[in-house]
C-alpha cells in the first residue's frame, strides 16, 4: 500500500443471527471498492434464508450506486423480498435512498429494533 493510498475501513462490522433473523451491521463508505466484500457477506447471510435480513446502516457514511446494486441483488436472493429491511440510515444515506427511489421499494426502518418488531 502506498503512502498516498488511504486506509479503507472494512464495510462489514458484524453478522448476527437472532433466531430466524439475521442482522448485518455495516459501517464507513459502501462503494465500488468494497462492493465485493459487501456482496460476499450479504450472500453468506442469505445462504440459509432468514425470515428477515436487517441491514444496519447506522454507521454508514456514504453509499454509491454500486453498493445500492448489491443491496438490491441481495434482496432478490430472499424467498420473501419483504423480509429485507434497511435499518437506521443516517441523513446522507437516507437521502441517497430517497434520490435513488429505493426507499419506495425496500422497507426502511428507523432502528434495528423497529425492523425486527413486525
Amino acid at each position: 500500500m502506498s503512502e498516498r493510498e488511504p486506509l479503507r475501513e472494512q464495510p462489514v462490522r458484524e453478522v448476527v443471527r437472532r433466531g430466524d433473523d439475521v442482522i448485518v451491521r455495516l459501517a464507513g463508505e459502501l462503494d465500488l471498492y468494497n462492493a465485493p466484500v459487501l456482496r460476499e457477506a450479504l450472500g453468506a447471510a442469505v445462504e440459509q434464508p432468514p425470515r428477515r435480513l436487517v441491514v444496519d446502516l447506522a454507521e454508514v457514511a456514504f453509499v454509491d450506486s454500486t453498493a445500492l446494486g448489491v443491496l438490491l441483488e441481495t434482496r432478490g436472493l430472499l424467498p420473501d423480498r419483504d423480509g429485507f429491511v434497511l435499518a437506521a440510515p443516517g441523513v446522507e444515506t437516507r437521502r441517497t435512498l430517497q434520490v435513488s427511489g429505493l426507499d419506495r421499494h425496500i422497507r426502511v426502518a428507523n432502528s434495528v429494533e423497529a425492523a425486527l418488531a413486525d
